[in-house]
């Protein structure tokens, strides 16, 4: 794959230090480690190797990756490596997706109590699906989910929401059948909603009361409980928005479906357009618009963008990406293979699944210039430089 003219890595290398001297003391550490990491990737910051064709001598530099989840380069190949581990997990029926949002006056509260707000999203969501799911007027089953975190708009705003992957179906309360949903339809999206919204707003009672909530700006008011008590009062009839897309297709649609939300970061390096010291240029789509071309070129000064992306790094140790119900746990494994022994299907072929692996030294992919096997014929540490001559390539490490 080619490397893209312009990347994040770029405008943070040319214009990060003086956003970070700018915006100092109001910057996080994990915000300032994710920019490093960014900086640093694949250069000979972080070390790398030396590749030979053991065919035609060919020889590339390849020099590691930060593995950083907000790092565009690298969630390509995070993507790829998580779905070549989930198969297995994958079940023959219909898939849904379902995306929670909040309303834009919440995730203001969400802005400044990330960790706290982001976890009630996931909590509440999953809660809403499960018990709807469950009610003997619905489906009357158990299901399981995975659930993702966005916390971006299209245009780098601060827009959180939850995108739900769920089975068609569950299993009964005693766990002898499978439940099947109706072709083309999971739950109604008014009750979910209704229920989402209920759930939510209590939870968010529940943090304010324990003290688990700051407020700044114009809503430092609420930190008082009445007046914050007071403020959520319209949220509780006004309409929240929560949708179903239509039904994916087989296991391998969903399982590259799943992947493009899985690991996708605030901004794709294809998005951006040009970059200087005043401006960056990027491409978004317009949602607002329901008929026509949605794509659009938005120009933001270059802090701002900045300022933007570092928004929707997630708080340390929180997880992103997040499995419920009947796809969560220990037990996962065996609730699968009961599930296809219900639905009459052959559990995988432990050997079909095997990939075959490269030997040690060798590298999965061939030489550019004539296919034959690559192998690592150099390796060197961080700072280093390697020895043996070689033209530096865009390869993950």
């Amino acid at each position: 794959m080619s490397r893209p003219k312009l990347e994040i890595a770029d405008i943070f290398r040319a214009h990060g230090s003086a956003w970070r001297r700018a915006n100092a003391g109001h910057v996080s550490l994990s915000q300032l480690k994710v920019m490093s990491a960014i900086e640093a990737c694949r250069t000979e910051t972080l070390g790398g190797h030396v590749a030979g064709c053991a065919k035609c001598g060919h020889h590339h530099v390849a020099y590691n990756s930060c593995k950083n989840r907000h790092c565009p380069k690298c969630q390509g190949p995070a993507a790829r490596d998580w779905m070549a581990a989930r198969p297995e997990d994958l079940l023959p029926v219909e898939y849904f997706h379902v995306v929670f949002t909040l309303p834009a006056e919440i995730a203001q509260i969400a802005f400044w109590n990330k960790k706290a707000v982001y976890g009630l999203l996931f909590r509440a969501s999953a809660e809403t699906v499960t018990t709807i799911a469950a009610d003997p007027k619905r489906l009357g089953a158990r299901i399981g989910m995975t659930s993702v975190l966005h916390t971006w708009g299209s245009a780098l705003t601060h827009h959180p929401h939850v995108h739900m992957i769920v089975p068609g179906g569950g299993l009964s309360p005693d766990g002898t059948r499978w439940v099947a949903c109706k072709p083309g339809f999971f739950l109604h999206v008014r009750v979910l909603s209704r229920l989402f919204r209920r759930l939510f707003l209590d939870g968010l009672l529940a943090l304010h009361r324990a003290g688990e909530l700051t407020f700044h700006g114009g809503l430092e008011g609420l930190a008082q409980a009445d007046a914050f008590a007071q403020w959520l009062v319209p949220f509780r009839k006004s309409k929240w928005v929560v949708y179903a897309k239509p039904p994916l297709g087989g296991p391998e649609d969903v399982l590259a479906y799943l992947s493009r939300y899985t690991h996708r970061v605030a901004i794709s390096n294809t998005r951006l357009i040009s970059a200087d010291a005043e401006t960056v240029a990027f491409r978004w789509k317009d949602y607002r618009i329901r008929h026509g071309d949605r794509q659009k070129v938005m120009r933001l000064a270059t802090d701002e963008f900045i300022r933007r992306f570092l928004t929707h790094v997630l708080p340390d140790g929180f997880h992103r990406i997040r499995h419920y119900g009947l796809l969560a746990g220990a037990t996962r494994k065996a609730t699968i293979a009961r599930i296809r022994e219900l639905l009459g299907q052959q559990p995988p072929d432990p050997k079909a699944q095997e990939t075959a692996e490269p030997a040690p030294l060798t590298l999965r992919e061939p030489c550019p210039c004539c296919g034959g096997p690559m192998r690592i014929v150099e390796i060197f540490r961080r700072g280093q430089k390697p020895m043996s001559r070689a033209p530096p390539r865009e390869q993950v490490a």
